[in-house]
């Protein structure tokens, strides 16, 4: 497993990875993909396996009872890795904080729903779902948020065209693509 650790990582990320990797590792063995600090946030990329304990021991044995943010990601370019999941957590009684990386294929955009686990992911998944297409098994209520239910398609996947086909002075690259 590699630990690529940001030049700037405190004592205190370092002290929280370490900990939180250890405590993972000795949970889900090989379920853990890589961790590193990316400017000291503490960053655990895990397998779609286990996401839904993992995330549940973090609430429950490690006091991550806040989720900060839990949202989709588009990387066609990662074949077989398409599309991620993150997950930002917080332990308010200590102030601190983690995140945890899913990726998974597009041939599989199935994910376990956390909404048992904390209540405020019931409207991200549902974003996330409208705009990435991520089904959230177990989810009570998935179906579109934000845009209008008779689109056919998730905007924020990077399959689409940034601007007007017809426009020649605009292209992607400019968009940073």
């Amino acid at each position: 497993m590699h630990h690529p650790t940001h030049p700037s990582a405190s004592d205190s990320a370092t002290e929280l990875h370490n900990d939180i990797l250890t405590f993972l590792q000795s949970k889900f063995k090989e379920g853990i993909q890589t961790s590193h600090i990316d400017y000291d946030f503490p960053v655990f990329e895990i397998a779609q396996s286990i996401l839904h304990s993992a995330l549940l021991s973090l609430k429950n044995e490690k006091g991550f009872t806040f989720l900060t943010t839990l949202c989709g990601a588009h990387f066609p370019e990662n074949n077989g890795s398409e599309f991620a999941l993150i997950y930002q957590l917080h332990n308010l009684q200590q102030n601190l904080r983690i995140r945890i990386k899913c990726f998974f294929s597009a041939k599989d955009l199935n994910a376990p729903t956390v909404t048992d686990i904390w209540k405020a992911a019931n409207w991200m998944e549902r974003e996330t779902f409208d705009f990435y297409g991520i089904r959230f098994s177990g989810h009570p209520d998935l179906r579109r948020i934000l845009n209008m239910d008779e689109m056919n398609y998730h905007p924020l996947r990077k399959e689409y065209g940034l601007e007007d086909a017809g426009r020649d002075d605009k292209e992607d690259k400019y968009f940073g693509r």
